[in-house]
């Protein structure tokens, strides 16, 4: 059998093509009892709209492409979440692709965006160059969220404000009463800034004698590499502050092996509230980064750019706050000094 069509659905309807068309299109201009008709009789014959030409009627595919720079950090789950509610609720949908695979195949990033004629962009974390956004920013709407490097003129940028959370990190350690405290730091912009705050409050609290940063690359096997290194020498920290929380697991992991408790011997601190933070056996204490406030944004900066496009892009940071659970507590007595 045939599938049904436009005309099936406006002859059981009783209605005209052109005012199932507007019920479809969501147009608030038909009557209540007309809407409930067409949507009726759409119900019952199994009518499906023929998204092809309706792309080709409106000159748009209503699909949004979102390339994610690594599908590996659980924080961007949150953030899809985020940007996803808002495009579906605006009759959108998302076209995921993975920007580390594209790279390590050699294929250009945005090209399957545009040969898919998708509506516009969102780049979900860290590009190498985020320049190479430029040529897919002068045909349509790009919104790069969750990171912090320099963007291409009129790309909107959406993040947490992660001198902010930071800051909120080590002042928590500082007012438990910690003195050595260590930075498990990370890469990029956004490391970057979690680093530099750290410091600066550090050294703010006459406590910069006492902090310590060591590089990692953002992983769980990093995290634990670089803690078994600082907890392994005399007057190590009694605190650590990661740059992430799979950092902050690959921590716990080597001061369960070095026989440190947690957090009696040491208190830890991650970034972004994952759902590893979570998990009732971690349980981590945690800078929210506000993820699915950022792809909110992120949706909303895209759907006002499909509105009205053109224009200055725009800086969106999202107010972090700190979740203390079971990884932190005062200093002890017997490790003041």
């Amino acid at each position: 059998m045939r599938p049904p069509t436009i005309r099936d659905v406006a002859e059981q309807a009783g209605v005209s093509k052109s005012l199932v068309s507007l019920v479809l299109r969501g147009s608030d201009q038909v009557r209540p009892e007309k809407r409930e008709a067409v949507l009726r009789a759409a119900h019952d014959l199994g009518y499906r709209p023929n998204a092809a030409a309706r792309s080709l009627s409106e000159q748009r595919t209503r699909t949004v492409g979102v390339l994610l720079n690594d599908l590996r950090n659980p924080w961007f789950v949150d953030l899809l979440d985020g940007l996803n509610s808002l495009l579906h609720a605006a009759g959108l949908h998302m076209l995921l692709a993975d920007a580390r695979l594209n790279r390590r195949t050699g294929h250009d990033l945005t090209s399957p965006f545009l040969d898919l004629q998708a509506d516009g962009l969102v780049v979900v974390g860290t590009l190498p160059d985020p320049a190479a956004l430029g040529p897919m920013a002068a045909r349509v709407p790009v919104v790069v969220a969750g990171a912090r490097e320099a963007v291409p003129p009129g790309v909107d940028l959406v993040a947490g404000d992660d001198e902010h959370g930071a800051r909120l990190a080590t002042e928590h350690l500082i007012a438990l009463g910690h003195r050595r405290i260590a930075h498990i730091a990370g890469y990029g912009a956004v490391g970057e800034l979690r680093r530099r705050s750290f410091e600066a409050t550090m050294r703010a609290h006459g406590l910069a004698d006492g902090a310590r940063v060591e590089p990692s690359d953002m992983t769980e096997e990093g995290g634990y590499r670089t803690a078994v290194r600082l907890l392994g020498r005399p007057g190590r920290p009694t605190a650590v502050f990661a740059v992430n929380d799979i950092a902050s697991v690959g921590v716990l992991s080597a001061a369960a092996e070095l026989g440190l408790r947690v957090p009696h011997d040491l208190s830890v601190v991650g970034y972004d509230n994952t759902s590893i933070a979570r998990l009732r056996h971690v349980w981590l204490t945690t800078v929210d980064a506000a993820g699915h406030e950022v792809g909110r944004r992120a949706a909303r900066c895209l759907l006002d750019r499909l509105e009205e496009p053109g224009g200055a892009g725009r800086v969106h940071l999202a107010a972090p706050t700190l979740e203390i659970r079971g990884t932190t507590a005062p200093l002890p007595a017997d490790l003041r000094g």
